[in-house]
This record gives structure tokens, sequence and C-alpha cells, in this order.
């Protein structure tokens, strides 16, 4: 039987990501069985509420003001234009809509009070509701979960190392201190990585272990695959290999046996047989809709082809959360 453990070692995570692929894949497939449903799949919908202009350095995002690749700043959206994406996103099959803004911190104005009049009426639809606003304050946190937040996303990209080679307008503690202002408030934590920027698979290791060793695990893992956007510093990566995905979520799913492990940016590139194994691996989330913030993603007839023909069915809304989590229109 498999165990909730937050003491792994950097040489437990090594020996179980250098497991020969079929063997780890085995492994993760046997722990999956044991802490969720067999072909069950978490269907999320990812808008971007506030796109470009952002102040930050991140070498892989098109959204950062410092390059030329595009994005434009753009206002934040219409309060009617995003319920009515939520609506869509519900009525095609999702069950947690994520709000993204190409902030480097939850502002403090009266965007920040959108915010929390669209968290509030989104939860009522009986979505998750997540976000994604970048840094946080705790009174911020806090407001977050009481307007009926489910769940907060803010990535850890990859290991401490590489990290400063990658961003350097924030620190990796400044990531981890969000990180621990959101489930202090008793929000689930949203938080994975990034494959393909030129890390080793060190950095990938450092990352699991990271994620793996935080006090509570992060109820969601994105394990996500670089695209390459011209005119990022990051445009002429190559394509990350369908294993390297597969290894990735393998490990994730040992070591954090009950977070979901989304397969996340990147499922675009990768054909039914790429991705049936990394559900094979453990994956049990993904993003569906056409757009990935700025970035193309899979078309939502091609993945409910997807679903049929390998037998999943979508996840529940609120599956397994406790009471305390789930805002007060979804309770009662």
């Amino acid at each position: 039987m498999a165990s909730i453990r937050n003491d792994w070692t950097q040489e437990e995570v090594k020996e179980i990501y250098n497991t020969p692929l079929m063997e780890l894949i085995y492994r993760a497939a046997t722990v999956h069985r044991e802490f969720h449903e067999t072909g069950e799949v978490q269907v999320c919908t990812l808008l971007s509420i506030k796109t470009g202009g952002c102040s930050e350095d991140c070498a892989y995002c098109p959204q950062s003001a410092r390059y030329n690749t595009g994005v434009d700043s753009q206002k934040m959206m219409p309060k009617d234009m995003i319920l009515a994406a939520a609506e869509r996103a519900k009525d095609a099959g999702s069950t947690r809509f994520c709000m993204g803004a190409a902030w480097r911190s939850a502002r403090q104005n009266k965007d920040f009070d959108q915010v929390l009049d669209l968290v509030s009426d989104i939860a009522d639809m009986g979505l998750e509701v997540c976000a994604t606003l970048g840094m946080l304050t705790d009174d911020q946190a806090k407001k977050l979960k009481e307007a009926g937040l489910y769940a907060y996303n803010h990535n850890l990209d990859s290991s401490e190392d590489f990290y400063k080679k990658i961003i350097t307008t924030r620190t990796y503690d400044d990531r981890l201190d969000t990180i621990k202002k959101v489930q202090e408030n008793e929000i689930s934590v949203c938080s994975g990585g990034i494959i393909g920027m030129g890390e080793t698979h060190e950095d990938r290791m450092g990352l699991l272990h990271t994620l793996c060793t935080l006090d509570i695990h992060p109820e969601s893992v994105p394990v996500n695959a670089l695209i390459a956007v011209p005119g990022t510093p990051m445009e002429d990566q190559p394509k990350v290999p369908s294993w390297d995905m597969a290894r990735m979520i393998a490990t994730a799913r040992i070591l954090m046996p009950a977070s979901m492990v989304r397969l996340s940016a990147g499922r675009v590139r990768m054909n039914f047989e790429e991705q049936a194994l990394c559900f094979m691996a453990g994956a049990n989330s993904i993003f569906t809709g056409e757009k990935l913030l700025t970035t193309d993603n899979n078309e939502l007839d091609e993945d409910m082809h997807m679903f049929e023909l390998f037998g999943l069915k979508p996840r529940e809304a609120y599956k397994n959360a406790k009471e305390e989590h789930i805002p007060a229109a979804v309770a009662k």
C-alpha cells in the first residue's frame, strides 16, 4: 500500500525518477488505483481574464512586457464575458474554472474586487473556482477564501537552482511564501512546473522533491511541456518527448498519491497514443478548450472523442472535498 508522505529524501526521488519507464508507469498506475477511481479525469477550463503587459521577465512567457511576442497588454475582461465563458465551460463538461491574470501580484484595486465578485458568482454555478493572480498578501488570500475560491494556482516552474536562470524579478522563496499563505487560508493549492526549458533531469527531480516535501501536498500538480513562443528567450527550445512527460507524471503520482496530476500545456502537440501513455502513468486532470491563456489548446470535440475512445469520464465538482472547503452556495 502506498502512503502519503512529506519526508521524501532527494535520493528516494532520484531512485523513483530513474526507474525504467515501463516499470515506473506500472508502479504509478498501481498507486493511482489505490487513491483514485480508474478512468476518471478532472476537466478544467483556463481563461485569461487580464492578458499581457506583465512586468516579470519569466523567460518562457509570451505575456511578459519585456518580449515582442505579439501579445498586447489588455484591460481586464468585462464581467459578463467572463461569466458567459464560465457557463460555456460548464455546459461543455468542465467542473473547474480557472481565471488567470498577468499580474506580478494581485492588485489592490477595483480589479481585485471584481475578481472576488466573479469567484462568488462562478461558485454559485457549482463549478470549482480557481485563480492565478500572482503573489498574494494574507489579506487577499483570506478575501478570496471568503468569496468561495476553491483552488489557487502558483507554479514553482522548476528547481530552485534553475529558477534563478529563467526568472530574476522574483525569488523562489516568494513563490513558496504565496503557497504558504494560500494553504494557511484553507484554499487548496495547484502547483507544478514546466519541462523543456533547458533544465537537467536533476532540476526536474528537484522540483518534484520540493513539491512532495511541502507540509501539505498540492491538491493539483500541473505538468507542463514548454510551448516555445517566438519572441521569448526560449523560442528555439525543442519539443519535449512524450516519454519525458510520462516520467514526470508517473514520479509525481508516486510521490503525491492523493493529488490530481494534470497533463497541462503541451498536450496540444501530443497524439492520442502519447496522451494515453500519460493517463496510464497517473495523469487524471486536463485543461480543455481552445486556449491556455494565450497558447493553443486541444479542441473540445477532439477531447470528447478521446474520452469515448479511452473510456474516460469527467470527475464531478468538489469530489471528496471537505465541508469547510465548499462555498456556502454549493453546500446548500
